[in-house]
């Protein structure tokens, strides 16, 4: 269940392990993303006979964005296993004010932060206490490259881009939203993510680095992620120093699912920057080339509770291919949906499986991109280090043809070059 189908691939693989998936897209302009490759129902409610008749041990329900908690605790009441959050998962992430204010009370260090409902406000706050800040809107609604973190020292850039968003919000009709000012923090940005069963957290837990600009070297315009690198390796440290004290408040919080803080690690410290209460993507389907038993195993550990899982040493790197307007949606349609996409003739089944579809549908026997924004789908390569990871995701990308097809050439560099040695010199790894 979801607004869009952002884990198309999971049921792709469920599908090809032997489950039977049904899945239902509530946003009406979502509907072709996984035409003709998974079965498609109008409201999931109306399929719960269909879990019920699986029997205890073999009916799941995913939910997969922050924004049907509610549905999600009343559904667990009544006996059905669901993955995806909680009620209280959907504010812990797009409450942010909130989400830092639970981190603070399990004993992390937040950062500095005001939330503001007004930009008169905002903007003379910073003009009272000139200095960089990122400005993050809060709720599930907003797009990630809405966001902005300001580069001049006096916070002249931020007050005018608060000037221009004033008048654009207001003409979308989200000026009433909630937004955060949060104090610029220097350091190596690190995630931390793991499954959490309802009762404790499944190990291991992840590390991993995100790359949200949409050009290499960190440029353009935040598009919520162009690639990550993930290891189940070294992330022992850091997860008890922050995820791993959430415990009690996610169990406390009817939590089922996967989760993830996203950090700023530097000289003074770790510095949680918010928390993803949810699946994310491409996340999931990196870890997925990690997870030997599949979506399939991973759901049972979680429902039996297991204390830990299969996992693949090494460190693996996806790759995000987009096609114009990527991150945005206006004018997709006109421009690149229902381009047909070719793989390289020679490509094995085997690595096949590292591609996983994003907003794709099979049309006339032919793939096609599909979908709103043009996320087509993520190339995966596993290795033992992080330059044979990439070049396996990347020789992999390189055999996808697609017109107009784009992606990042340095995902993972900036850990190699300076991010790992960091993080070693300062005890984390």
């Amino acid at each position: 269940m979801g607004r869009s189908c952002d884990l198309g691939d999971m049921y792709l693989r469920l599908m090809a392990q032997g489950h039977q998936v049904r899945v239902c897209i509530e946003d009406f302009a979502e509907h072709g993303t996984m035409g003709g490759l998974v079965e498609r129902v109008d409201d999931y409610r109306r399929e719960l006979d269909w879990v019920r008749e699986a029997g205890p041990d073999g009916g799941l329900i995913l939910f997969e964005s922050a924004e049907h908690g509610e549905a999600q605790d009343a559904l667990r009441r009544d006996g059905f296993f669901v993955v995806g959050g909680s009620a209280w998962g959907d504010r812990l992430e797009n409450d942010r004010a909130f989400g830092q204010a639970v981190l603070a009370d399990v004993g992390m260090r937040t950062v500095p932060g005001r939330t503001f409902t007004d930009f008169d406000a905002a903007i003379a706050f910073i003009r009272q206490r000139p200095q960089r800040y990122a400005f993050k809107l809060n709720g599930s609604e907003t797009s990630s490259w809405r966001n902005y973190v300001g580069q001049a020292a006096d916070g002249s850039d931020m007050i005018a881009m608060l000037q221009t968003q004033r008048e654009r919000l207001m003409m979308v009709d989200i000026c009433e939203s909630r937004f955060l000012l949060m104090d610029f923090v220097e350091g190596v940005e690190t995630g931390i993510g793991a499954y959490f069963d309802g009762e404790r957290f499944l190990w291991p837990a992840c590390i991993d680095f995100e790359h949200k600009r949409f050009f290499p070297g960190d440029v353009g315009e935040l598009t919520g992620e162009m690639g990550t690198l993930v290891s189940y390796q070294n992330s022992q440290r850091l997860f008890e120093l922050t995820l791993h004290k959430l415990t009690g408040q996610l169990r406390d919080g009817g939590y089922v699912g996967y989760v993830n803080l996203n950090t700023i690690i530097n000289e003074d410290g770790i510095w949680p920057l918010e928390l993803t209460c949810r699946f994310g993507y491409p996340g999931f389907a990196i870890l997925d080339a990690l997870q030997p038993d599949g979506w399939g195993g991973m759901s049972e550990a979680m429902r039996t509770r297991q204390a830990r899982f299969k996992f693949t040493p090494g460190f693996a790197v996806g790759v995000v291919l987009c096609v114009p307007p990527y991150p945005y949606r206006y004018g997709y349609a006109q421009i690149s949906r229902g381009l047909p996409i070719v793989f390289d003739a020679e490509l094995t089944l085997a690595q096949r499986a590292g591609l996983h579809l994003g907003e794709v549908a099979l049309q006339h026997g032919r793939l096609v991109t599909s979908g709103v924004i043009g996320y087509t789908m993520v190339a995966t390569g596993v290795g033992s280090t992080v330059a044979e990871a990439k070049r396996e995701a990347y020789a992999l990308a390189r055999r996808v043809y697609v017109p107009n097809l784009r992606y990042r050439n340095d995902i993972g560099d900036s850990f190699v070059r300076s991010g790992e040695r960091r993080l070693r010199e300062l005890g984390y790894l």
